[in-house]
């Protein structure tokens, strides 16, 4: 009897975690489809012109510096995520191995405005100075988010290589690969899924990132044209301006809510789908 009543009590812990996400989702999309609805789908999400007091509702330019910064953080941070990931999975001693990895995994336990702050400090100057341009762009928001989602696509991405049997490498090595043959005709082909999920759960956190962004971003309303131009994102104007709208305005930010909410929900489909692909 009391194994059963922990059981149901487990369960209905379960359950209210889906009950609260379903609860936040249904209200944010009841609270911005009317403007939806209002405006139109088409002058909603393709007009780039935003000025709430006036009537307009268009968030293209905001959609593209969202898109723009997450692609930038992708390019800067793949890379060197992987790097650190082969290195530590493959190359580094066990011992180093031990010491760096929850190293990197505690860069995901610093608060993003730590992140801001230090990017305002050291790295806007240096843009400014050596690249022109104000120096908060989508190029410093780029870089940061690139540090921020290192953590999430390095540690994933060991688990995943880790994970290959040790059989493949073994039979990579005794036809006459050499290591590094080994690794990258082998051992990551073979790890591809996890990789690749570690990316889009890498892209999902850069695209909802807020203070950071807001920091270092310019949140400038317009269509980036360069890296150096200030732009504002889709999390960054919600956080902005939700403090002071009312009305259609405040609807119309729930709405670009629900525009943000399905691009990470379809990032996460994406990545449970591959996390499931053998």
């Amino acid at each position: 009897m009391r194994e059963k009543i922990i059981e149901k009590i487990l369960m209905v812990l379960a359950f209210s975690a889906i009950g609260i996400l379903l609860l936040i989702t249904v209200y944010i999309f009841k609270e911005g489809l009317p403007i939806i609805l209002k405006v139109g789908v088409k002058d909603f999400l393709f007009n780039a012109k935003w000025a709430p007091t006036k009537g307009h509702f268009g968030i293209l330019s905001m959609i593209i510096s969202s898109v723009a910064v997450t692609i930038g953080a992708m390019v800067l941070g793949v890379p060197l995520s992987l790097a650190c990931s082969i290195t530590l999975a493959e190359f580094a001693p066990p011992r180093i191995m031990v010491l760096l990895k929850p190293t990197i995994e505690l860069l995901a336990g610093i608060p993003s405005v730590v992140y801001g702050f230090l990017g305002v400090l050291l790295l806007v100057p240096l843009i400014r100075d050596y690249l022109g341009g104000p120096g908060l762009s989508l190029l410093a928001a780029s870089i940061i988010l690139a540090i921020m989602i290192l953590p999430t696509i390095t540690s994933i991405s060991i688990d995943a290589i880790q994970a290959v049997p040790l059989l493949y490498k073994e039979g990579a090595l005794a036809m006459g690969a050499t290591h590094w043959q080994a690794i990258r005709l082998v051992i990551l082909p073979a790890a591809r899924s996890g990789v690749v999920t570690a990316i889009i759960l890498g892209m999902a956190r850069a695209i909802g990132e807020t203070m950071a962004v807001i920091m270092m971003a310019g949140n400038a309303l317009k269509i980036p044209i360069s890296p150096l131009n200030p732009v504002r994102t889709l999390t960054s104007n919600i956080a902005l301006e939700m403090g002071y709208s009312a009305g259609d305005h405040r609807t119309a930010l729930f709405a670009t809510g629900i525009v943000l909410f399905i691009f990470i929900l379809a990032l996460n489909v994406l990545a449970n789908t591959l996390m499931r692909k053998k």
